[in-house]
């Protein structure tokens, strides 16, 4: 069966109808085939709204991914919600395997970007009057920007094996540890990647990019556990007070975003000879079971475990880094992984819909899966007590870390949100940031910073974000992720 899209440009109603202090419906109107459900507060939904008021925003898109085929429950958005490609940042939709369709757009251009955190055994206070040695010497060994290439070359072979093995590939080459696989999810490997049906291009990006940070948002950051929430979940992803931590954001690099143009670009020209009526031509798409659904779904693993790959290869870097500048060995220094999750992603999921189990591809955008204890997916070491959460704020306040819950399994496909959450564009944090010495605000605030590209500190200033505790308290109050722990940071190094 093939799809193709003619764009109505109907706006549905943005009447939306409070459900709970956390969560508001967005009705079925037009054709919406599922209601909208945004988790928020008064006070997030106010811009929100407002955003609303001109073209519609992000609320929109919200109501615009409910028009899909096939979408089950609703189109969901978490309180980090922004405008996105297509879909919203911050979106969740599950789509029935056999009758749904699959979105490049509800997945992301950078697939599988995602966060890794690791603890180790030292307090950060003893290690603090080395920040600024600790924070060039990172800049120096992590490859960060634009374009940046790495230390790993990879041969067309080798990166085919990449591709396909994932993280596994990576504690191969002698990158991490082997004990690293239980603490990531799907083990560091998402089934199904075929490189045959990838691009020569997207194979030419990848083939130098592995070990590299990237730039925008992705950073590398050492930082200290400042609170404790849930001290039995706490203990269990090995988190205590004062600790130092390692945490890392970013994907699956130039690869990934090739492999999302070159399938965005194909779906959009098949889908022109169909009668499916979406109002946005951004929501390009292919049913699951076609056979350009079925390649998408192989080559989007592939940039999948290139992502993990690449995640394992820079904790590596940064814990060898660690220890040369600290002069301490591994046993000393302790680093251990608490977790590596993703949020840019569509997984063949089993969920309980009305009352029974049913196969779907939950496409999580700017959200993160968010498991329940007991849950068989988990490996070993966080089945008895749920899946660690990671949620990173601005680099001028917090991360959290945060476990899932039956709430999530119940009411958002195991899902939660991802981060904080842009309020402000690139273009107008940098109108903003005019005349101010950022990176001399942030040390006032205890954090020391390097950074690549010349416009950075300014499109990520902290205020170009929402406030990540309101974004975490919704999730926490809604019932769909706990809060367990804080971290603040202290070197932050910014492609």
């Amino acid at each position: 069966m093939s799809v193709s899209v003619t764009v109505v440009y109907r706006e549905a109603r943005m009447d939306l109808r409070k459900v709970s202090a956390n969560c508001w419906e967005l009705p079925r109107s037009g054709g919406m085939r599922v209601p909208g459900r945004v988790y928020t507060n008064a006070e997030l939904l106010t811009a929100l709204k407002r955003e609303a008021a001109g073209k519609g925003g992000a609320l929109q898109q919200v109501a615009n991914v409910a028009h899909l085929p096939g979408i089950v429950g609703a189109s969901m958005a978490m309180p980090d919600i922004h405008w996105g490609y297509g879909f919203p940042i911050g979106g969740v939709a599950a789509f029935d395997w056999e009758e749904g369709v699959i979105s490049p757009g509800g997945v992301g251009y950078d697939i599988n970007c995602g966060v890794r955190l690791a603890g180790t055994q030292l307090e950060a206070r003893a290690v603090a009057p080395q920040f600024e040695a600790l924070a060039d010497a990172l800049y120096r060994a992590i490859p960060a920007g634009v374009g940046t290439g790495g230390r790993v070359k990879l041969s067309a072979k080798e990166e085919r094996r990449v591709l396909t093995e994932g993280s596994r590939w990576a504690i191969e080459q002698g990158f991490g540890h082997a004990q690293d696989i239980e603490h990531t999810e799907d083990g560091g490997c998402l089934p199904g990647a075929d490189p045959e049906v990838v691009s020569a291009r997207a194979l030419k990006r990848g083939a130098g990019q592995l070990g590299t940070l990237g730039s925008g948002n992705h950073f590398l950051e050492l930082g200290v556990v400042d609170a404790v929430f849930a001290e039995a979940e706490a203990r269990a992803f090995g988190l205590f007070e004062g600790q130092l931590t390692v945490l890392l954001h970013t994907g699956s690099r130039g690869f990934g975003y090739q492999v999302c143009d070159d399938f965005l670009a194909g779906m959009t020209k098949a889908m022109r000879s169909s009668g499916l009526k979406l109002p946005d031509r951004q929501l390009a798409c292919a049913p699951i079971q076609s056979s350009t659904g079925q390649r998408y779904l192989a080559a989007m693993a592939c940039a999948a475990n290139y992502a993990w790959a690449n995640r394992q290869v820079l904790m590596h870097l940064a814990e060898e880094t660690l220890q040369r500048t600290l002069g301490m060995g591994p046993r000393d220094l302790g680093l251990r992984l608490v977790y590596d999750l993703c949020h840019n992603i569509a997984k063949k999921e089993v969920h309980t819909v009305a009352g029974r189990e049913q196969t779907l591809c939950v496409h999580r955008k700017g959200a993160t899966r968010a498991f329940a204890p007991g849950h068989p997916a988990l490996g070993p070491a966080y089945r008895q007590v749920g899946q660690p959460i990671i949620i990173p704020g601005d680099m001028g306040t917090a991360s959290y870390v945060l476990v899932g819950t039956e709430g999530a399994m119940g009411e958002t496909f195991g899902s939660t949100c991802h981060g904080a959450g842009r309020v402000l564009s690139r273009k107008k944090a940098k109108q903003r940031s005019r005349g101010r010495q950022l990176h001399r605000e942030l040390a006032d605030r205890g954090v020391t910073v390097r950074w690549t590209g010349r416009a950075t500190l300014a499109e990520e200033m902290p205020e170009a974000y929402k406030d990540i505790e309101a974004v975490v308290d919704v999730v926490h109050r809604a019932g769909i992720s706990r809060k367990v722990a804080r971290l603040k940071p202290l070197v932050v190094v910014k492609g």
